[in-house]
């Protein structure tokens, strides 16, 4: 998991997020961003539907998964604090490879422009 100073606390600020931000969406998961905050520290969510995954134990672990590649792969290469909001939109986002999630979320970032 990220720490607790890179992860939202309210929701309203994820509901801000959403309302303000943009959108960019791959293969198997969306994001919606705000750039350069004034913050010290981007903030993280990962949202999984029931739709994507009925069991809890399913979401949780997609959600795990998720934000241990924002750890290790995305967080480092931010330059400046940014909000991003992960939408997980396919189930087998579970069962793939380590290194093709982190792909597909490198290049969501890019695209994105961060």
């Amino acid at each position: 998991m990220i720490s607790q100073k890179y992860r939202f606390h309210s929701r309203g600020g994820v509901q801000f997020v959403l309302s303000k931000g943009t959108r960019v969406r791959g293969k198997r998961m969306g994001l919606t961003f705000l750039m350069d905050t004034g913050r010290r520290a981007s903030r993280v969510a990962v949202v999984v539907s029931k739709k994507v995954a009925k069991s809890a134990v399913k979401r949780n672990r997609i959600r795990r998964r998720v934000f241990e590649v924002v750890r290790l792969s995305v967080l480092p290469k931010l330059a400046l604090s940014h909000d991003l909001i992960f939408f997980v939109q396919d189930s087998h986002v579970a069962e793939m490879a380590h290194g093709e999630l982190v792909r597909e979320m490198v290049d969501l970032v890019e695209r994105a422009g961060l």
